[in-house]
């Protein structure tokens, strides 16, 4: 299936290290900087484009369909759970929140 052209590597990446760093931060004592997905105030939007491309690259590398009709937050739990299926994006990334769909 062809990738849409209006979504760039740079923002499958940018998704990518955006998630990579609120994976890192998650579980960081007294830090308030990143919030759970359950509590975003726009966790209920539609997913972004870029969240939608990283995790159809995630679930083609896991063997595993994509739901096109995610929110932000469930995006952001699905590729959490698929990165450490396969291995991709972790451990990696600068914090970033662009383009995981909650506004700093």
């Amino acid at each position: 299936m062809p990738k849409d052209n209006n979504i760039t590597n740079s923002q499958e990446q940018n998704a990518a290290t955006n998630q990579q760093a609120e994976n890192q931060t998650q579980n960081m004592p007294g830090d308030n900087t990143v919030k759970n997905p359950d509590e975003w105030t726009t966790g209920n939007e539609p997913m972004t484009g870029a969240q939608k491309s990283y995790l159809k690259t995630l679930s083609d590398e896991a063997g595993e369909e994509l739901n096109e009709n995610l929110t932000k937050a469930e995006a952001s739990k699905s590729i959490e759970e698929l990165q450490h299926k396969t291995g991709r994006g972790l451990n990696k990334g600068v914090p970033n929140q662009a383009n995981t769909g909650e506004p700093e």
